[in-house]
């Protein structure tokens, strides 16, 4: 069924379909991946746009996240200049006459299928109806207190977790949805105080016991109890914290694709290319790094996969919408470990002091990569550049990374 395709992608890649098999935490190959080849597509268990990338407007469907603007929209918005009009319209992906609202919340979706799949699944539970601008109702005091506490770059939304619990609130069977959860990576209550400290700063404690008694007001359900208790919660919010997966979606990104894939005589692409470049520092002065229609899900594949500083595989969406990609980045050989890289290309480049000081500070562990054990000897000090740039790190890299369309 439709709610349960991720947990079905992973049923037919133990079946060997895809021929990966998971060992312990880790995703391992059983048959040789070419450089290039999609390795699998996984749909989320549950996934949410963040708070504050949709106040801003970026107009997502609210269960696939697909970007609801065009292209054109996208990039006018963008750029602040409602004059824009870019070349090759024809290469838009957005199919506007199939957007459909929720009749009570108006809430936006792409299809009439999206909508459907979040009635099914939460939006029973969560749907406000006339009381979406209400700020005392209880769901919207969450979400105002969430983001008065988690600024951007954002990494994490506490809807993600209100959908965890709407979940399995409408399911038939809670224990299938409680189980999909246990799936996840689980910490040490030390642990998770570090990742609940990461997310929420100095005063977490307080802040955690808010958003916990406005979390109870709005969400409570007896068969869920565990959850709402201060360890529960912390549990909760840590494994959210830490299996979080970020999701970017663009139409402008999906716009400039096809226009890349054109067969243009030579001064047209050129032209072209010029006016996409363009385009971009222009945008890049007027919207700094936020591009992209960005949230964040939870999936069971991916979040096996472990790190590396030297990965062999990444993930994209290029689908623009939740459908998460992993792709080779080089062959891969039967029984080797498929690793993803939690740090971006530059920090990659940094000292293998940088990047494990990075790796604990946001992900708790010290990285034993190939490229790590051959620089163990390295001296542990930072560069005097590396230090200038670390003030600024690491949230907005990390999540620039995560949401790669």
């Amino acid at each position: 069924g439709h709610l349960k395709a991720g947990s079905l992608i992973c049923a037919c890649v133990l079946q060997g379909r895809r021929r990966i098999s998971l060992i312990g935490k880790g995703l391992f190959a059983t048959r040789n991946i070419r450089k290039g080849e999609t390795v699998f597509v996984e749909r989320p268990v549950v996934s949410s746009q963040f708070l504050w990338n949709a106040l801003y407007n970026y107009r997502a469907c609210d269960h696939c996240l697909r970007a609801l603007e065009t292209a054109e929209e996208n990039a006018q918005r963008l750029l602040g200049k409602s004059s824009l009009v870019l070349p090759h319209p024809e290469q838009c992906s957005i199919r506007k006459d199939l957007h459909q609202q929720c009749p009570r919340c108006q809430v936006m979706y792409c299809s009439a299928e999206c909508r459907q799949a979040a009635l099914e699944q939460y939006h029973q539970v969560l749907c406000l109806g006339p009381s979406r601008d209400d700020p005392t109702h209880p769901l919207n005091k969450l979400q105002e207190a969430w983001r008065n506490m988690h600024y951007p770059p954002e990494t994490s939304s506490i809807m993600l977790m209100a959908r965890m619990v709407a979940t399995i609130k409408q399911a038939k069977d809670k224990e299938w949805w409680i189980k999909a959860f246990s799936q996840f990576c689980s910490k040490t209550a030390n642990e998770e105080e570090e990742i609940v400290h990461k997310l929420l700063g100095d005063k977490f404690k307080g802040q955690l016991e808010l958003l916990r008694l406005l979390f109870t007001e709005a969400l409570y359900d007896e068969y869920l109890s565990r959850w709402f208790t201060p360890e529960g919660f912390r549990s909760l919010f840590a494994l959210v914290g830490t299996n979080g997966q970020g999701i970017g979606t663009s139409s402008l990104s999906q716009w400039v694709h096809a226009c890349d894939a054109l067969d243009l005589p030579m001064l047209q692409r050129e032209e072209l290319d010029a006016f996409i470049d363009q385009l971009y520092k222009d945008i890049e002065k007027e919207s700094g790094e936020f591009l992209n229609c960005e949230g964040s899900g939870l999936y069971v594949l991916q979040s096996c996969c472990n790190h590396s500083c030297i990965p062999n595989a990444e993930t994209s969406f290029p689908e623009n919408n939740f459908l998460l990609h992993l792709t080779a980045l080089e062959d891969i050989e039967a029984g080797e470990e498929i690793c993803i890289s939690y740090l971006d290309c530059c920090q990659r480049e940094r000292s293998r002091h940088s990047r494990n000081k990075i790796l604990r500070e946001n992900y708790l562990f010290t990285c034993s990569c190939p490229k790590c054990l051959a620089q163990a000897d390295d001296a542990d000090v930072t560069s005097d550049e590396e230090e200038e740039g670390e003030g600024e790190t690491d949230d907005a890299e990390l999540e620039d990374e995560m949401t790669d369309v």
